[in-house]
């Protein structure tokens, strides 16, 4: 046996091999100890090999799946190997054979995967001519078929940035990557990964593995033709995908290309910032723009939300499709009846994969049957949606809801009302459905009635008067008699068992019974395994249209969701436009609302003459929300949903960047200044006139003049260069004069006031600039001693009264001929300043009086300067 589990693990090398033995499965040797370090499963040993003995740790079958859903998550691979020989006839081990090898990325099993989320397998491939490198891209999630693929050239420097881009979208949960890995793949050799042979990543066998697996001529329909590294990456992704599954892949019937510019680009930065569907706080239930919008009723649905947040289209079409038919959902109040509905579908996307791949379990089918029986109600529902309103979304989703019939009557005939959760627990196959199954379950069933009237039988033959006839699984049927009764048995007795106070007996009747009963129950179990395994193959044929079904249903589910949200929350519909513009009138954070008592609203207005907003105001003051919610809107409204604003008007946005937070990366070697430097370097090199760009406090992570002259720079390359719509928020007010310069950008502040030494946030977007940042009081808030802020005060006031006579006087904004000139210093007199600043009343001034006031300082100065005085 051991020889036999040695072959089988050589060829699984660094895959834990789970081997069957009876009812556990067993791990031997470095496998064993893994296992037990892992699972927390007892270590024993058993035998020895070359004098040292064997260690050895095992798991019961029936309960195996907890067991590799705690592996998986760990990220483990494991080979399920199972006795596929007759132990009645082998001679020596029972012939065993891995069936099926589980990975984080080839993931089918419902206990196995999460829920509301994919895990796509991701194959790699790279080509480079002279200075660009072509990265080939190709993902599966095993779990719903869909195979994708994608192609984009770049120059090698950027290879990095722009692949993580595009895995964070993809969130893989395992790359197949090359052996001889690529210089550009490094960084990922040490993440979640397998390493293939290089020769599977061949584009022509991957084309030929392409059409085979399509069933097609050529790839020309899919636009697929010319993409020979992301073909060789699907070649080498379906040869590992077929391996695992040791079968064919018959549920991956379609092939998507995705293009560069088919979504609006986030980058892993601005998934993370806006906090899509994962938390800044790395907590389960913190709140995030996907668990406020999840209302959906299906699993299905609740994936395609979590996919279109990742995946809003550029093209606006797509958009207003999705807003059309979320009006019309929500005009004809048809969301409560359509959610009651969908709560009786269930996850019909992943239970026609695991009938593809002949692990479907009993409740899968019956839960199939049982969401299949409501299609025609939902298709009323969608009918009554679209009759006053054209909504070409819902009509397709109404045409794809027909109820496949002969599917459905397979299943109702086939499948009992309530299965048993196992083929091998037999219950599983309706009554009526086959014949010769009915006959050999009326045996099995007859049984009880046959016991009872021999039990009679016995009492009156021998006047034993508590005579038993029972059955267990050990001892087959036995009459039970008790030891002082045992000379009242007849001589036809033969004794099965003796036990402390009574005999158990068997009589040549009863053992005939016993041989026919037992061989009909193991024949029907055999019969019922048959006809389910017929009915898998049966099923194979209609799995084109329970795909199409699954991906109606959860298109139906996910614009229920939106509408009912937008229903409660007086979302409004977005209207997107061909010219450039974001107007957003009385916007909201669609998250931040929903957590506190009253949210102050604000509107944002961008377009060609007003392309950079300049805000400042004090920490706390809500300059990040103001910012976030413009963004999150934007993306909201070309995701397809309604936004949490009065009014929205939105132009064409290819990409959305964001530079928030203060954050190092202590393991990439990097501070927190070089992790702000490296994010604002990306926007700078990828942004267009047509992207969104939101920068927060950049330039804080050094000096004073290094910060200041870094973000005065970039807020002029976004203005002057790029172009882009730019919400600038900055605690360096020197930049606020920046609007002087420049018609495009403009000034607006978070109010705030203060009252007694304390400071309320008013949270309003006001025009103009803030006149102060409230630093000290944002820190008596935050609890800091106040002997500390007393101390802060006194050196601010010191700071303030010399800062006049001791710091240089120059203009940051003043291009300079020579680069190298000093900047002229000049001390000016206390007597000349203290005049001045007498007929200055600053609680009276406006923001503009305040800075004329300050330039006629300055002029001041210079003349006092140049009088000696």
């Amino acid at each position: 046996m051991m020889q036999q589990y040695l072959r089988i693990k050589s060829d699984h090398p660094t895959t834990l091999v789970f081997y069957r033995m009876g009812d556990f499965y067993e791990l031997f040797f470095d496998d064993a100890e893994k296992a037990s370090r892992l699972l927390g499963i007892t270590l024993t040993q058993r035998g020895s090999s070359n004098g040292n003995p064997i260690k050895m740790a095992g798991v019961p079958f029936h309960a195996v799946e907890q067991y590799l859903a705690k592996l998986v998550k760990l990220g483990e691979s494991i080979a399920i190997c199972e006795q596929i020989g007759d132990p009645a006839t082998s001679k020596g081990p029972v012939e065993r054979k891995v069936v099926r090898v589980i990975t984080p990325g080839t993931l089918t099993d419902s206990d196995l995967l999460p829920e509301k989320a994919e895990r796509p397998l991701l194959a790699l491939n790279s080509s480079t001519q002279r200075k660009n490198v072509t990265i080939g891209l190709a993902w599966l999630s095993m779990a719903s078929g869909a195979l994708k693929l994608m192609e984009f050239t770049v120059e090698a420097q950027q290879v990095e940035t722009r692949l993580k881009q595009e895995l964070e979208r993809i969130a893989p949960a395992e790359i197949l990557l090359p052996g001889g890995i690529d210089q550009a793949f490094e960084e990922y050799a040490q993440a979640r990964n397998t390493l293939v042979p290089d020769w599977h990543f061949d584009s022509e066998h991957g084309g030929k593995a392409l059409l085979e697996q399509l069933q097609v001529a050529t790839l020309s329909g899919f636009g697929a033709d010319r993409l020979d590294p992301a073909i060789g990456a699907a070649g080498a992704l379906l040869r590992y995908a077929q391996s695992t599954q040791s079968q064919g892949l018959q549920h991956v019937r379609t092939l998507t290309v995705e293009s560069e510019n088919e979504f609006i680009g986030l980058d892993a930065a601005t998934r993370r910032n806006l906090e899509l569907t994962e938390s800044l706080r790395n907590q389960d239930n913190a709140p995030t723009l996907f668990s406020l919008l999840d209302h959906c009723r299906t699993a299905m649905g609740s994936r395609l939300l979590r996919h279109w947040l990742h995946h809003a289209p550029r093209d606006q079409r797509i958009a207003v499709g999705r807003h059309t038919a979320i009006n019309a959902l929500m005009r004809a109040d048809a969301t409560g009846g359509i959610s009651s509905t969908l709560a009786s579908v269930p996850d019909i996307e992943r239970i026609t994969t695991r009938i593809a791949l002949m692990s479907a379990r009993p409740r899968d089918l019956a839960g199939m049957r049982n969401g299949l029986q409501q299609l025609p109600s939902l298709r009323t529902y969608v009918s009554m949606c679209n009759k006053d309103a054209d909504a070409p979304l819902l009509k397709s989703i109404h045409d794809a809801l027909a109820t496949p019939g002969e599917c459905l009557d397979l299943l109702e005939r086939a499948i009992a009302m309530e299965p048993a959760a196992m083929v091998r627990d037999g219950g599983v196959i309706a009554r009526g459905y086959d014949a010769e199954l009915d006959e050999l379950r009326g045996l099995s069933e007859n049984a009880g009635q046959f016991l009872i009237d021999l039990e009679t039988r016995e009492r009156e033959r021998t006047g034993i008067a508590n005579l038993r006839v029972e059955y267990n699984k050990v001892h087959g049927f036995y009459i039970e008699v008790t030891h002082g009764q045992t000379d009242k048995v007849p001589d036809d007795y033969r004794r099965r068992q003796t036990l402390k106070n009574a005999e158990r007996y068997i009589t040549p009747e009863l053992k005939a019974f016993e041989d026919k009963a037992l061989s009909a129950q193991e024949r029907a179990l055999t019969r019922e395994k048959f006809l389910y395994d017929q009915l898998l193959q049966q099923l194979l044929l209609h799995i084109p249209v329970l795909q199409s079904i699954a991906h109606a249903l959860a298109q139906l589910d996910t614009l229920v969701s939106l509408a009912d949200h937008a229903l409660r929350n007086n979302w409004c519909a977005p209207q997107l436009v061909a010219e450039p513009a974001i107007a957003i009138a009385q916007g909201r954070h669609p998250v931040v609302e929903n957590h506190i008592e009253r949210f102050i609203a604000n509107d944002c207005v961008l377009n060609d003459e007003r392309r950079l907003l300049l805000i400042t105001g004090p920490n706390m003051g809500g300059k990040s929300t103001y910012m976030r919610q413009v963004a999150l809107i934007t993306l909201l409204a070309y995701v397809g949903s309604f936004v949490p604003a009065a009014s929205a008007v939105i132009g064409p946005i290819d990409r959305i960047f964001t530079r928030i937070g203060a954050a190092d990366d202590l393991a990439g070697g990097r501070s927190t200044f070089m992790v702000e430097m490296t994010e604002s370097a990306a926007i700078l090199n990828g942004a267009t006139e047509h992207s969104l760009v939101l920068m927060d406090e950049v330039g804080r992570g050094t000096s004073t003049f290094d910060g200041l002259a870094l973000a005065w720079a970039i807020a002029r390359h976004l203005i002057e260069t790029t172009r882009s719509f730019t919400l600038f928020a900055t605690h360096y007010f020197e930049l606020t004069q920046l609007p002087e310069a420049h018609q495009t950008a403009a000034n607006v502040h978070l109010s705030a006031v203060e009252h007694k030494d304390r400071i309320v946030f008013l949270h309003a977007v006001q025009t103009g600039p803030a006149s102060q940042s409230y630093g000290l009081q944002v820190a008596q808030l935050a609890g800091v001693p106040q002997v500390v802020i007393r101390a802060a005060r006194r050196h601010l006031a010191s700071l303030e009264a010399h800062s006049v006579q001791q710091t240089p006087q120059f203009d940051l904004f003043t291009e300079r001929d020579n680069a190298t000139s000093e900047p002229e210093i000049v001390v000016p007199q206390l007597s000349i300043m203290d005049e001045a600043l007498e007929d200055i009343d600053p609680d009276a001034l406006s923001p503009r009086e305040a800075l004329d006031a300050l330039y006629r300082l300055k002029e001041l100065s210079k003349q006092s300067g140049r009088s000696g005085r």
